[in-house]
């Protein structure tokens, strides 16, 4: 498939969840990963009847239509950097539009992607969004089917990079948010920069795939368990969705 071209799950208009302030999402298909706890599966196979090719002139069409009302627009999947060099120049015709360049550019992301993706990636992307399923890398084979050495990487790059806009911790009871778990999680980001901003996504087990179906959910005494360990060790920005 061509760069000016992307295979895209979904176009959301209007989101609340998918960045700071309202924005533009676009739901790219196709994922590396194979979470048991995803929330989108459909969105998982390189290829599916109900995704559509898309060009990047289809989408500032459409992003034209939602302009008046949103603040920025936010790439997802799926996994959005599968599909990269359409992300690239997606973001470069919007910061070339004079009607579009206000909007704030971002990447919501497993973290899959090589330092080199991140580096063109970064003149024209405001940030970037990495979740962070589990430090230890035999818990995240766990949850996602892959190591986590290139998101462990992709992290430490995008700080470097001053693109990283924020750090989201999937955290599953019983699985992986003991306070051990938690605090040398906290250990290393505090080691990379203690002002990463940290968002915390409680597990819930509506519309996850059927092997997270008998998880228990997170509660909201777990929620703030969670804040006051990994605040206690050091992180200043830690928030909660």
């Amino acid at each position: 498939m061509r760069a000016g071209q992307a295979l895209v799950a979904d176009v959301v208009p209007f989101s609340w969840v998918d960045g700071p302030g309202n924005r533009f999402a676009l739901f790219l298909q196709g994922c590396g990963f194979d979470c048991l706890a995803c929330h989108n599966p459909q969105t998982i196979p390189d290829d599916s009847v109900h995704a559509q090719k898309l060009s990047v002139d289809d989408v500032l069409a459409r992003l034209r239509e939602a302009v008046p009302f949103v603040t920025g627009i936010t790439v997802s999947g799926g996994e959005a950097t599968r599909q990269w060099p359409f992300v690239r120049e997606l973001f470069v015709a919007i910061r070339e539009s004079s009607d579009l360049r206000h909007l704030s550019t971002m990447v919501d992301s497993n973290g899959d992607a090589s330092a080199q993706v991140w580096q063109d990636l970064a003149p024209v992307m405001d940030g970037a969004m990495i979740d962070l399923k589990a430090l230890d890398p035999d818990v995240h084979r766990y949850l996602t089917g892959r190591d986590n050495d290139v998101v462990l990487a992709s992290i430490r790059t995008l700080a470097e990079l001053d693109r990283l806009a924020e750090v989201r911790l999937l955290l599953v009871p019983g699985r992986n948010d003991s306070d051990d778990v938690l605090a040398r999680t906290a250990d290393w980001l505090v080691g990379i920069d203690p002002n990463i901003s940290v968002r915390l996504n409680l597990f819930a087990t509506h519309g996850v795939r059927s092997p997270a179906k008998g998880w228990t959910a997170a509660t909201s005494a777990d929620r703030a368990r969670y804040e006051a360990v990994l605040t206690n060790r050091g992180l200043t920005i830690v928030t909660a969705s």
